[in-house]
């Protein structure tokens, strides 16, 4: 079985391990914390289905104030899709980066648990994860909504979208690649995170 069967099956059984998020200095927020977050993660409450894109494409400038900074470019798509089964939203991500120094494309993707409030920065967010072992990250925003944090210490990683073993590897922080702010961005421009035609007909037209 391939690793994105592996994590295919134990997103269909709700097994999600969240590696690289610190949930003891967490705890679920609120309902109305929640509901809060989401209208300022998707410009709006989300209804049945909502999607939010953030980029961010580094200049020579930045890249040379951070020489050990890996990422030359980053893609973050979070989606929220009403489950009538469940009765509620289900969150995933999905990841698209560019190495400075290496060719390709590279990616990654995972579900997002309910929206977590940190306790010491008073900081409310998503603790994304990858099934399988696979790590995750840590999605909040920034005062002015603008912008999303993203946070990580380990995410699993495919080139190109290959789905198999061999093509997979993991993204690991370094000194300047531990956090990482993306600007919001038109939909359109995470389209290419996006496989499923149906779902990126969805993604286009909101």
């Amino acid at each position: 079985m391939t690793t994105r069967g592996c994590i295919f099956i134990a997103a269909m059984i709700a097994c999600v391990t969240i590696a690289t998020i610190d949930r003891a200095a967490a705890q679920e927020a609120t309902k109305a914390q929640a509901d809060a977050f989401n209208a300022r993660m998707f410009a709006g409450p989300p209804d049945k289905q909502a999607y939010a894109c953030f980029v961010r494409r580094y200049d020579a400038d930045h890249l040379n104030r951070h020489p050990k900074q890996k990422v030359a470019a980053m893609k973050l798509l979070i989606s929220a899709e009403y489950d009538a089964e469940d009765k509620a939203l289900q969150y995933a991500f999905r990841l698209g980066f560019k190495y400075r120094h290496r060719s390709g494309d590279f990616d990654s993707s995972g579900s997002c648990g309910h929206a977590l409030f940190e306790e010491n920065g008073n900081e409310v967010r998503f603790g994304c994860g990858v099934d399988c072992e696979g790590g995750g990250i840590g999605v909040a925003l920034s005062r002015d909504n603008k912008s999303a944090i993203v946070r990580l210490e380990r995410v699993r990683i495919w080139q190109n979208n290959k789905p198999d073993d061999d093509a997979e590897e993991s993204l690991v922080a370094g000194a300047d690649d531990k956090i990482f702010r993306l600007d919001r961005a038109d939909n359109s421009e995470c389209a290419s995170l996006v496989t499923d035609r149906k779902e990126l007909a969805a993604l286009r037209h909101k």
